[in-house]
C-alpha cells in the first residue's frame, strides 16, 4: 500500500474510532443508556456446575494455539503476496497425490503453511475434546438469549471507556463469550474448510470443485485471516488494559492472583514466538522439508 493511502486510511480510522467513542459516551450518559446498562450489566450469571479458573492444560493450549496461529498468519500473508517462492518442495511418495489429483510441487512457504495448519488443527481438536470433557465449554458457549443484549451493553461500556465489571476467573462477560464462541466454533472451522479447498490435496476436478469454487474459498480464507488478526489485536489490548497481571496470572500460571509469575511465563512464550518468527526462513525450512521430500531452489 502506498504511503499516502496508509496515512489517509489511518486518519479515517482514527476519526471513525473517535466518533464511536463520542457516540458511546453520549448514549451511556443518557437516561435510556443508563437504564439499559442497569438492566443488562454486560454478563449472564453462569450455570450451576460451570467450572471456575483455568486448568494447566488450558494455559498450554492457549500458548500453542497462539504460537501456531501467528506463524500460520505469517506464512499465509507471504503466500497471499504471490511473491515467487525461494524454493519448491516435492513429495517423494506421490501415490496419495496421484489418487487425489493434487499438485506434485509447492512453494516452501506453502509447505510450511500446511505443516503449521496440521499442527494447529491437531491442537484445536485436543482443545475441543478437553473443553467438553472438563466442562470448560460452559464458559464460552452461550446458554441464554440474554447474552446478546448483555454483549451489546458490554460493547457500549468498552467503547465509552468505562470497562464492564468482570471477573474472568469465574465468568466471562457476554461480549467475551460471543467472541470466543465465534472464534472457536465458527471462524476456526471456516479457516479449516477453506484451507483444505485451497490446499494441494483438494481434487483438481469433479463435483467438489464445482460446488466449492476456488475463488469463493480464497475470499473466505482471506476474510477469516483478517478476522483472526483483528481478534488478536483486540484480545491482547483488552488483556493489558483490564488488569494485565491478574489476566496473565490466571491464564499462564493458573492462579487467581496478580503476581508476576504469569507475566514471566507470558514473556517467555512471547520470546519463543519471536524467535520462531525469525527462524521461519528458507535456510532453516529447506533442511526440514528435505526430510519428507525433495527441495529445489
Amino acid at each position: 500500500m502506498q504511503p499516502k493511502k496508509v496515512v489517509m486510511t489511518s486518519i479515517v480510522g482514527v476519526v471513525v474510532l473517535a466518533g464511536i467513542v463520542i457516540l458511546a459516551q453520549l448514549i451511556r450518559s443518557s437516561a435510556g443508556g443508563q437504564g439499559f446498562i442497569e438492566t443488562y450489566p454486560g454478563f449472564v450469571a453462569p450455570l450451576e456446575g460451570t467450572p471456575e479458573g483455568f486448568p494447566a492444560w488450558l494455559g498450554w493450549q492457549h500458548f500453542l494455539n497462539a504460537f501456531f496461529l501467528v506463524l500460520v498468519i505469517r506464512t499465509g500473508w507471504i503466500i497471499r503476496s504471490k511473491v515467487r517462492p525461494p524454493a519448491f518442495w516435492t513429495r517423494d511418495d506421490n501415490a496419495l497425490l496421484k489418487l487425489t489429483g493434487a499438485k506434485k510441487r509447492m512453494g516452501i512457504y506453502h509447505w510450511f503453511h500446511l505443516c503449521l495448519d496440521f499442527l494447529w488443527v491437531l491442537n484445536g481438536l485436543i482443545f475441543i475434546v478437553l473443553l467438553f470433557v472438563t466442562g470448560q465449554w460452559l464458559r464460552i458457549v452461550p446458554t441464554s438469549w440474554d447474552v446478546f443484549p448483555n454483549a451489546l451493553s458490554a460493547a457500549l461500556q468498552y467503547a465509552s471507556f468505562h470497562w464492564p465489571s468482570e471477573y474472568s476467573w469465574t465468568n466471562y462477560n457476554s461480549l467475551q463469550v460471543l467472541s470466543y464462541f465465534v472464534t472457536v466454533f465458527i471462524a476456526a472451522p471456516i479457516a479449516i474448510k477453506t484451507g483444505l479447498r485451497l490446499s494441494p490435496i483438494w481434487p483438481l476436478a469433479g463435483w467438489l470443485v464445482r460446488v466449492f469454487p476456488e475463488g469463493t474459498a480464497k475470499r473466505w480464507h482471506a476474510g477469516v485471516m483478517f478476522y483472526f488478526l483483528a481478534f488478536i489485536v483486540v484480545h491482547v489490548t483488552l488483556v493489558f488494559t483490564s488488569g494485565a497481571l491478574a489476566n496473565l496470572d490466571a491464564m499462564y500460571a493458573g492462579q487467581d492472583s496478580a503476581s508476576w509469575l504469569g507475566f514471566g511465563i507470558f514473556a517467555l512464550s512471547l520470546v519463543v514466538m519471536i524467535v520462531a518468527w525469525f527462524l521461519a526462513k528458507p535456510s532453516i525450512l529447506k533442511p526440514i522439508a528435505r526430510l519428507s521430500g525433495t527441495v529445489q531452489g
